[in-house]
C-alpha cells in the first residue's frame, strides 16, 4: 500500500521523489530506441492499438489535442494530419529526452506541434483549454493518477472528451503464465540486448502489474468527475483504451 510519502516503483515501495527520478533514468535510459522496442515487445500490435484509440477519440479538424506522455510523437502526428491547419496539438511529457527525440522526428516528417515539458499531476494549462486529451502508455507512471485525472478534467472544455491506452489486466485466463513469462523473462532479454538495460524492462512489467485494472481505473476516473465513462479491451485486456468526457 501507499503511504503520504511513499510509493511504488514496479514492485518496490520507494519515496514519492525517489520514484520521479528512477521513471526519468529509465526513459532517459530508453528514449533513443523507444519505438524499435514497442515493435519488437507487441509485434508491431501496438500500433493497432494506439489506430483504434485514435478513432475513438473522434478527431474533428480545428479542434486543440493535448497529447500527454505523448513520448516520440507516434499519436501527435496522426492527430495534427486530423485537426488541419485550423487546430492545434500539443505534445507534451515530463521526460526532456523522450520530447527531444519526439520533437526531432515530428520535424523531420514536416510535422508542426507544439511541445511542453509537464507533469500531469498538475498541468500548466487555462481550464478549459482542449477538446481532446490522449494518454497513451504513460499514466501508469504516474505517481499521483487521481491527481492527474483531476487535472486533465480541469484543462477540458465542457464537451472534451479524455482517452487512456494503457496495459491493464489479462482477461483470458488461460493465457497469465504465459504472458506473465514473456512478461518477466523475455521482456528483459530484449531490454538487455536491444537498449542495454535490463532494469527498466523488468519495472516496464511490474509497473503493468501495478497498474489499476479496467475497472479500478474505471471508478477513479468518476470519482474525481469524468461523465459517460467506458473502457474497450484490446487483445484480451493486455491494454485497454478508457474514455471519460467533461459535461
Amino acid at each position: 500500500m501507499d503511504s503520504e510519502n511513499t510509493t511504488h516503483f514496479g514492485y518496490t515501495q520507494v519515496p514519492v521523489q525517489e520514484k520521479v527520478r528512477r521513471v526519468a533514468h529509465v526513459f532517459d535510459s530508453v528514449a533513443t530506441r523507444y519505438d524499435l522496442m514497442n515493435d519488437l515487445m507487441s509485434c508491431g500490435i501496438h500500433r493497432l492499438w494506439k489506430r483504434f484509440a485514435i478513432e475513438l477519440a473522434g478527431v474533428q479538424q480545428g479542434q486543440r489535442i493535448l497529447d500527454l506522455a505523448g513520448g516520440t510523437g507516434d499519436l501527435a502526428a496522426k492527430f495534427a494530419k486530423l485537426v488541419g491547419n485550423e487546430g492545434q496539438v500539443v505534445l507534451a511529457d515530463i521526460n526532456a529526452s523522450m520530447l527531444q527525440v519526439g520533437r526531432e522526428r515530428l520535424l523531420n516528417k514536416g510535422k508542426l506541434v507544439n511541445y511542453a515539458q509537464v507533469n500531469a499531476e498538475s498541468l500548466p494549462f487555462a481550464d478549459n483549454s482542449f477538446d481532446i486529451i490522449t494518454i497513451a502508455f504513460g499514466l501508469r507512471n504516474v505517481t499521483d493518477k487521481e491527481a492527474a485525472l483531476a487535472s486533465m478534467l480541469r484543462v477540458l472544455k465542457p464537451g472534451g472528451r479524455m482517452l487512456i491506452l494503457e496495459f491493464s489486466e489479462l482477461k483470458v485466463r488461460p493465457l497469465k503464465p504465459f504472458y506473465d513469462l514473456y512478461s518477466f523473462k523475455v521482456l528483459p532479454l530484449l531490454g538487455k540486448f536491444i537498449v542495454k538495460d535490463a532494469e527498466s524492462y523488468q519495472y516496464l512489467a511490474e509497473s503493468i502489474r501495478m497498474h489499476p485494472n479496467q475497472e479500478t481505473l474505471l471508478n477513479m476516473m468518476q470519482r474525481v468527475g469524468f461523465e459517460h465513462c467506458d473502457y474497450h479491451n484490446l487483445s484480451g485486456g493486455v491494454v485497454a483504451v478508457h474514455r471519460g468526457y467533461k459535461l
